[in-house]
């Protein structure tokens, strides 16, 4: 059987999808001069393949069938597989009906079908609901899918085999990048699936159940890697890679004592991260650390049942990545119903000071499956699912209209990415002198920015 992966890259905005968001995917469309450029300069570095469809991939091979990978056009085949996403399902359905006139039989797997389904149906033979591997492996044996096709969660992750990169590398990522990340991406990685924290607005969890995979499975994946690639750049994608912090410390020491050479990002809580377990990572290959700071507020992270972070521990773990070549980025969400203007303010401040290599911000978006959309159901407002991508606002907020919420993520990325201090962040320039003549030009910056808001908003974005 000849069996197509589809993961149909779209053509409007900056979109990510497979585990972005849980996997209901997320899409930046930019409306500023740095948005733009943000834009730009992140679609060069992370256009990460599908590891949802990678494992699908090695799956598939494994039982004989010939199976390949497209992003775009449309091939021949029995059976097609299609990648499914939130923000993008209008494209999804409609390469599937494309498919489909060729008479493939047409199966959606992933978060978005499998909690809204009817989004996909008429377009689908089938849709695969929770962890697509058991259903597709019934799939690859012969049986017939069709309509709402049940998958139980893998209850070993070990069992799984690797996934397939050297199916799914037509558009290869592995081209020299500076700072760390290679240009296109790297090889995503799974060290578990979904996430052992609560909180509220993410999407990470509702899949299905936290579950590790043990080191030894990890560390033989990341030799495949190495045979691969040489040298290869890996993304964890787990959204708490050191919620286990001897099982981490474990995992660093085995690629240390195997003599593989990668190089890694991960993500973290920074509460979960120390200077010793920092600097083991590092010599295990550690070069990104990615992070959720969300608001400034301990007391609105309680609300939404996150755990808030003391500062100090966080500015002691962002100096000492620095301090060890790490770069570092935070994530900022603006509208929890306790904002205002100037708590968000406050927080755009913050990230400033803080000083990571990068900053992303986003909207808080309740997605439907998670706590929060339950109680935000009465405040939704908008109708379009491709809308909940992450920046674009989908609810009544009590303090803040839709335009000056958007007004204050434009706000965001210019203030944080449009001042020297962040190009010498960037670069890593250190000398006091240089540094103290930058910070006089910050000044300057920020007073532009100030005048800018002005002329838009009538107002600053301060506190």
């Amino acid at each position: 059987m000849r069996i197509v992966l589809a993961d149909v890259k779209s053509t409007a905005g900056l979109v990510t999808k497979d585990t972005v968001a849980g996997g209901y995917g997320s899409r930046m469309v930019p409306w500023s001069v740095c948005t733009k450029i943000y834009c730009y300069f992140k679609a060069q570095f992370h256009d990460h393949l599908s590891i949802q469809l990678a494992y699908i991939a090695a799956i598939c091979a494994r039982y004989g069938h010939e199976v390949e990978f497209t992003r775009g056009k449309v091939p021949q085949g029995d059976v097609a597989i299609v990648l499914s996403s939130l923000i993008d399902y209008r494209q999804e359905i409609a390469w599937a009906d494309l498919a489909r006139q060729q008479g493939m039989r047409v199966g959606f797997v992933g978060l978005a079908a499998s909690k809204m389904p009817d989004l996909f149906a008429d377009h689908a033979d089938f849709i695969v609901t929770g962890e697509p591997e058991s259903a597709i492996e019934a799939l690859a044996q012969g049986h017939w899918l069709s309509g709402l096709v049940p998958s139980e969660e893998v209850a070993s992750l070990d069992s799984l085999p690797f996934p397939r990169w050297d199916i799914m590398r037509g558009t290869s990522h592995q081209r020299l990048g500076i700072n760390a990340r290679p240009l296109g991406g790297g090889f995503p990685l799974l060290a578990s699936r979904s996430c052992p924290e609560f909180c509220t607005y993410c999407p990470h969890r509702i899949l299905s159940s936290f579950r590790a995979r043990s080191i030894d499975n990890i560390v033989e994946e990341l030799g495949y890697l190495c045979e691969l690639s040489k040298r290869p750049y890996v993304v964890f994608r787990d959204p708490m890679f050191t919620a286990d912090r001897a099982r981490c410390m474990e995992l660093c020491n085995a690629i240390i004592r195997s003599k593989l050479r990668v190089r890694f990002e991960c993500e973290t809580r920074l509460d979960h991260l120390d200077e010793e377990l920092l600097e083991l990572m590092q010599r295990a290959g550690l070069r990104v650390v990615t992070f959720g700071v969300e608001s400034i507020s301990p007391e609105t992270m309680r609300k939404v049942a996150r755990r808030p972070t003391p500062e100090a521990h966080q500015r002691l773990i962002v100096d000492k990545c620095r301090e060890l070549g790490i770069s570092t980025a935070a994530y900022y969400v603006f509208g929890f119903l306790q904002d205002t203007w100037s708590s968000i303010a406050a927080t755009i401040d913050y990230s400033i000071s803080l000083a990571t290599t990068f900053a992303q911000f986003k909207i808080l978006t309740p997605y439907p499956g998670t706590p929060l959309w339950k109680q935000f159901a009465p405040l939704v407002c908008e109708s379009d699912w491709e809308k909940f991508d992450g920046y674009t606002p989908t609810f009544r907020h009590p303090n803040l209209s839709h335009d000056e919420l958007r007004f204050l993520l434009g706000a965001a990325y210019a203030r944080f990415y449009v001042r020297p201090s962040w190009g010498a962040n960037y670069f890593r320039i250190s000398q006091p002198a240089i540094r103290e003549w930058i910070n006089g030009m910050d000044t300057r910056a920020l007073a532009a920015h100030g005048r800018k808001e002005c002329e838009l908003m009538t107002r600053t974005v301060t506190c």
